[in-house]
């Protein structure tokens, strides 16, 4: 009898292609997640029409409240408290891998698979999650919270394929796929952008512009609306541009300097996931990303208390608050967490 094996569907090629691949060899079970996103009821007739091509059941788990309280809270807490959040890191081992996997396994199916570009491996020391092969659409860095526990339980099957593998192989099954542009990587916030999100939570949020030393410049309509290292939508004239370099949410400020203001060697990340579930001897010398499409840089790293501290060999550009770290060692991942700031 073939194994059972629960895919999360999405409605997009990667997970098409990753339950039409495990088809061959795996009994598939398609689970699709209600979050309870504007165009969910189109979202849920899409893959329903996908499942009944792949001859396979789909079922709808709803986990529109727990989205609403553990991710588009914390993202609009975040950017009102002037850092910039990676909601999918946060989603990913609380509702995708937690919430849904929890769900998949109390109906007696043990492994998941999702659409992810990426690759696990396993030995006695555990399960180790790792690069995908194709460079330009990894996604291990937003994986980086899960556990050992969750680890064994997955399967990700577009790993060893580049999206032009998937594409054709999509092709091949009878699916148009190949979107004329790349999806939203905020799910929410399809039809809208952050600062319009925000501008219903919030009201008085207006400041000022200001430079490092206090001189004001110009003024804006929110904080949120602005990130590290932003450089358009300033409204300052200068020989040379100015970037935003820092928020401070308790002044309503935001604060801009020149090019060089943005480079910086040290920062301090909070809220560590070792995947390994402990921590390897520190410190210990491994590449760091600091946002999703960062070259991995190497740094030292070295705890500090509660706090772990990131030295780079090089100053890297645009440190921000609520972007993740996350430590490579080659192609594996070892850990990531929160960045707090620099330092």
């Amino acid at each position: 009898m073939a194994e059972k094996i629960a895919v999360a569907m999405s409605g997009g090629v990667d997970s098409t292609v990753c339950a039409a691949l495990l088809g061959k060899d795996h009994e598939v079970h398609g689970f699709f997640m209600n979050l309870g996103l504007p165009d969910q009821e189109e979202q849920i007739a899409r893959v329903a029409g996908l499942a009944g091509l792949l001859g396979i059941s789909l079922e709808v788990i709803e986990l529109s409240e727990v989205f609403a309280r553990e991710i588009i809270d914390y993202f609009c807490r975040s950017y009102l408290a002037g850092i910039t959040p990676n909601p999918c890191i946060v989603c990913n081992p609380r509702i995708k891998f937690g919430r849904l996997l929890d769900m998949v396994r109390a109906r007696g199916i043990e492994r998941m698979a999702t659409g992810h570009y990426a690759r696990l491996s396993h030995d006695r020391q555990g399960s180790h999650l790792l690069r995908g092969l194709d460079r330009g659409k990894d996604q291990s860095y937003f994986l980086c919270g899960l556990s050992q526990e969750q680890l064994n339980h997955l399967v990700f099957p577009l790993g060893g394929l580049t999206k032009e593998e998937v594409y054709r192989l999509a092709a091949g099954l009878g699916f148009d796929h190949r979107p004329s542009t790349e999806s939203q990587d905020v799910c929410f916030l399809k039809k809208e952008g952050p600062g319009d999100l925000l501008k219903r939570k919030t009201d008085g949020a207006k400041g000022d512009i200001v430079t490092a030393g206090g001189k004001k410049l110009g003024g804006h309509d929110g904080i949120f609306h602005y990130t590290i290292g932003q450089r358009r939508g300033l409204g300052i004239c200068d020989a040379t541009p100015y970037y935003v370099i820092a928020l401070d949410a308790e002044k309503k400020q935001v604060i801009v300097g020149k090019e060089a203001e943005l480079w910086h060697r040290e920062l301090l990340v909070r809220s560590v996931n070792w995947l390994a579930g402990a921590a390897p001897r520190l410190p210990v010398g491994l590449a760091v990303k600091i946002r999703y499409r960062h070259q991995a840089a190497p740094a030292e790293i070295c705890r500090e208390g509660e706090l772990v501290r990131v030295v780079f060999e090089e100053p890297q550009r645009a440190i921000t608050p609520g972007q993740f770290a996350v430590f490579y060692e080659n192609d594996e991942v070892i850990g990531g967490g929160e960045i707090l700031r620099r330092a």
